[in-house]
């Protein structure tokens, strides 16, 4: 066709198209940001339910533009209907606000460049698609579904490349005419790309993480425009990044192979290509194969985000592991920089993982573990009561009604050069702190007691009511229970009972457990002077009393 034909063309296929594609680029000006600033975008598609490699990517998103003083932006992309699930859009937004994973702009969020679903930009596509047609790089296909298939099964058959190209695109060179009369004659059409690919020519890429990567030219006439008049992803993203101002496209490397594809789009339409990061999938070990896959939504606990929420995994301390995943050197600076946060790590491309990133559950509640030993008791508290309100509303009374003392209690070897790590989840404080409330360890008494000791109360009896002094230091309480366990045929140490065992009937740690397991109900736990400073003298006298008549 002449460029008369095609302006003509279409004017035919687009007729109520207002304006032109001047209009939009004006009406979306380049932001005003400084020199490196990196623009990011977070475009789910509301198809399903958000999961642990969502979450990775808008992290990363995230993290990049704050560290750049840029923007990062959520962009809703429903462009299959089919697919879309009820509530999907919610849950989308609903999981980056709990998740605390938060666009400074985009759907919900407000911002200059919206709308922020491209459902509410069909009319921008179709300007552009329309620009593409009267270029030559845009043209309607009129083929059925079972003229695709029966090229895609030849294709298949003879192992040659699938799609529509070269002369499987019959319809690549229609006559203005030709077009009229079937558009007449009320036949629907896909708009297609007209692509000026030679898969016998290279492209070249320059990923962010992967480094150069060389790929055959795109050369199939790829759909851009569906019958129903919306875009495809493809096409639709490439107009929405170039409007939008996206700098960096951070996504899963399972998008590598369009590559050639969205490159040429840019290119063909003119617009400065965005740099792109493909982030390795998460993998784990199966536990029957042994072999590496990737993590998934039917065998593993931890694809999905409701995990970590139930299971009350501290939304700071999966940032945490987000960031472990996003650069290799972040856990070691974090374990090294106690009083710094995550907003002061320099998040590189050049650290982030090539291949596959395991999944490692015993990083995450080391990590969990490390993130509530920098808190203090009272934020302990406070967010273990807020994660109760949803999840466990009986504890959530029970922490109400005891706090003071649960603070206290949470405080416990907080101050030293070790903080204690005993705890990874609020799911785990209930049990793990049952002796600190009257109630829980009385119902859950000598729960985590392994010893099959028998105990001598009236020897802790008498201790207690005769020797013990709440209104001391540590190391005047310990001197204290020494002089006693002494003075009752104990040795004074450990060592001095290894020395000489048949000289004494046990050392001065075997009245201590012999305390702690009837005050506790357990073999370990956190200070056991602090426990008792706490509890006062009749709280641990009734608890002695209930060990023995138990």
């Amino acid at each position: 066709m002449t460029k008369e034909e095609r302006v003509e063309l279409a004017e035919l296929l687009f007729p109520n198209i207002k304006h032109d594609r001047e209009y939009y680029e004006a009406k979306y000006p380049e932001r005003d940001l400084p020199e490196g600033a990196m623009v990011t975008r977070y475009g789910p598609s509301p198809t399903g339910s958000v999961h642990l490699g969502n979450l990775l990517s808008a992290f990363a998103d995230m993290v990049y533009a704050r560290q750049s003083n840029g923007s990062f932006f959520l962009r809703i992309e429903d462009t299959d209907q089919k697919r879309m699930v009820e509530g999907g859009i919610e849950n989308i937004t609903t999981v980056l606000k709990d998740f605390d994973i938060l666009p400074n702009e985009g759907y919900s969020f407000g911002g200059e460049y919206g709308p922020y679903i491209q459902s509410e930009r069909t009319e921008i596509y179709q300007t552009y698609i329309k620009d593409l047609v009267i270029q030559g790089y845009a043209y309607p296909c009129f083929m059925k579904e079972e003229e695709i298939e029966a090229i895609r099964q030849e294709q298949e058959l003879n192992k040659t490349k699938i799609g529509i190209y070269g002369v499987y695109a019959i319809d690549r060179d229609l006559s203005l005419e030709e077009v009229r009369e079937k558009i007449n004659n009320k036949e629907e059409y896909v708009i297609r790309l007209k692509s000026p690919g030679d898969a016998n020519h290279e492209i070249e890429v320059i990923d962010c993480i992967k480094g150069k990567m060389k790929f055959p030219e795109h050369n199939v006439d790829t759909v851009l425009l569906k019958k129903d008049g919306t875009p495809t992803y493809h096409f639709a993203h490439a107009i929405d990044d170039h409007l939008m101002h996206t700098t960096h496209v951070i996504r899963g490397d399972e998008w590598v192979s369009s590559l050639p594809l969205h490159v040429q789009l840019f290119q063909l339409l003119g617009f400065k290509p965005v740099r792109y990061a493909h982030i390795a999938p998460i993998t784990i070990k199966d536990q029957e194969t042994g072999n590496i896959r990737k993590i998934s939504k039917r065998k593993d606990p931890w694809f999905g985000v409701k995990y970590y929420e139930e299971n009350g995994i501290p939304i700071e301390a999966l940032h945490l592991y987000l960031a472990t995943i996003t650069n290799t050197n972040f856990e070691e600076w974090y374990l090294n920089n106690p009083e710094k946060s995550i907003s002061e790590f320099e998040f590189s491309f050049d650290k982030q993982a090539v291949g596959g990133t395991s999944f490692d559950e015993a990083k995450l509640v080391n990590l969990c573990k490390t993130y509530f030993s920098r808190k203090s008791g009272k934020e302990v508290y406070e967010e273990t009561h807020f994660w109760a309100t949803k999840h466990d509303t009986e504890y959530a009374k029970l922490l109400e009604e005891n706090k003071e003392d649960m603070i206290k209690f949470f405080s416990i070897e907080k101050d030293g050069p070790r903080p204690r790590k005993d705890i990874s989840k609020y799911s785990e404080v209930r049990e793990e702190f049952s002796y600190a409330i009257d109630s829980l360890f009385e119902k859950e008494h000598y729960a985590k007691n392994e010893s099959e000791k028998e105990y001598d109360t009236d020897l802790v009896l008498d201790y207690v009511n005769n020797y013990l002094d709440l209104n001391v230091d540590n190391e005047t309480w310990f001197n204290t229970i020494k002089e006693f366990a002494v003075s009752n045929g104990y040795a004074a140490s450990p060592k001095d009972y290894k020395n000489e065992p048949e000289k004494y009937k046990g050392h001065v740690g075997d009245i201590c457990e012999a305390i702690r397991v009837m005050i506790t109900g357990r073999l370990k736990s956190p200070d056991l002077f602090s426990i008792m400073k706490i509890l006062g003298k009749d709280r641990i006298l009734k608890r002695i009393e209930f060990y023995k008549n138990k």
